[in-house]
């Protein structure tokens, strides 16, 4: 009887360190691909940015030539928002 029970304990012992490196693995798995999703944003973020600092230079760069005018370019700004069926600053349409 006492060597069942120690063979036993054994095999839980066994189990537990078992149940350790596969919580282990899959920290660390998760770690990995939080941080490639954190880069991955970044760059998204970094590429978003750029586009705005482009987009308002031109903006402002038409406007200083009086080739734009602000308010009729924020109607068309309203008017191209609510083409996709939702005024939220968002557009999912195509460019042209």
């Amino acid at each position: 009887m006492l060597l069942g029970d120690l063979g036993q304990q054994f095999d839980l012992q066994e189990q537990k360190e078992q149940i350790r490196d596969l919580r282990d693995q899959v920290r660390a798995e998760s770690s990995r691909a939080t941080a490639s999703v954190e880069m991955r944003l970044d760059v998204l973020e970094r590429n978003c940015d750029e586009m705005k600092l482009y987009l308002a230079s031109l903006v402002r760069y038409l406007i200083s030539k009086r080739a734009l005018d602000p308010q009729e370019f924020e109607t068309l700004v309203d008017e191209i928002d609510a083409e996709d069926g939702s005024s939220d600053g968002r557009f999912r349409g195509g460019v042209v």
